[in-house]
């Protein structure tokens, strides 16, 4: 039996280092990451250098909204829309009370809501920019994330500039009841204006894109684009799965089996969306 134990020895920790290991842990640690496609160690410059790809097998990690802004627009982008914050109006209480998840948002991201707002210039072309934050609430869509979308809406009319938004979000935010949902059709109706102005907008769907969301303006785009591997749809897969009482198809929800059914008009790596973007915009030449 003493070949199974380990006598007089602590097995819930590993002995802390000592001397030079201690001092190379201490130099290297969060250094490097573990990519969840490939399962390979990468350097973490190596990464960021690389718009948060994979340089191994191409695994899209997250981004959140600032990278995704400066990846996108030419410096000297202005940052707009900013300074709106939820008021809480339902005074809603879960496990905690809303207000503090907010504010947890707010340091966590840096962020007043799971939404950033920019205008500047996509390579030669002026837009407006509209980037959702995943890490704020799950980028869930509440009173402010609307209006702040509805703001960039106005901003195209006026200046009959593209819009480009960019989702990442688990949907409507139900902390805030029928409020979040109206955010849905406040924004198509602003949308739908553009439509009538034939001014292009175009959105970019990331991992991961659900509910409410999709089921409004992540889906009305004149071109809709999706990063590799990105979740994409209304309820998750296992809440179908219960309803139906069916195993649902290999790879169901995700962006390459979106684009193949049709839902998608292209699935496009982060290092080759930009110039993508910019060619199609050219194709589409904002009317004068």
């Amino acid at each position: 039996m003493s070949w199974f134990k380990r006598e007089n020895a602590d097995l819930t920790s590993a002995p802390a280092p000592e001397g030079e290991d201690a001092e190379r842990r201490v130099r290297t640690d969060g250094l490097w990451v573990k990519c969840l496609g490939c399962r390979q160690a990468i350097w973490k410059a190596d990464l960021e250098a690389n718009l948060n790809v994979c340089p191994k097998c191409g695994y899209h990690f997250g981004m959140d909204a600032q990278e995704r802004v400066a990846s996108l627009l030419e410096p000297g982008y202005e940052l707009v829309d900013q300074g709106l914050r939820s008021t809480d109006p339902l005074n809603f209480t879960d496990i905690k009370p809303y207000k503090l998840r907010l504010e947890q948002g707010r340091r966590q991201t840096g962020l007043d809501d799971a939404i950033l707002n920019a205008v500047g210039d996509l390579g030669p072309i002026p837009v407006v920019l509209s980037v959702m934050e995943y890490a704020f609430a799950g980028g869930s869509m509440g009173a402010v994330v609307g209006e702040t979308i509805a703001r960039a809406v106005d901003r195209s009319l006026a200046g009959r500039k593209p819009l480009i938004i960019v989702t990442a979000s688990g949907g409507a935010r139900m902390q805030e009841g029928i409020v979040s949902l109206l955010q849905m059709a406040k924004i198509s109706s602003g949308l739908a204006q553009m439509d009538d102005k034939r001014i292009p907008y175009i959105c970019v769907l990331t991992h991961p894109t659900y509910g409410g969301v999709t089921a409004s303006f992540a889906m009305l785009g004149d071109l809709n684009v999706a990063e590799p591997g990105a979740l994409i749809g209304f309820a998750g897969p296992r809440v179908i799965e219960q309803t139906i009482r069916q195993k649902l198809p290999e790879g169901f929800q995700r962006s390459e089996f979106l684009l193949e059914k049709g839902f998608l008009d292209a699935v496009m790596s982060r290092k080759e969306l930009k110039q993508y973007l910019i060619r199609a915009l050219e194709f589409m030449q904002v009317p004068a």
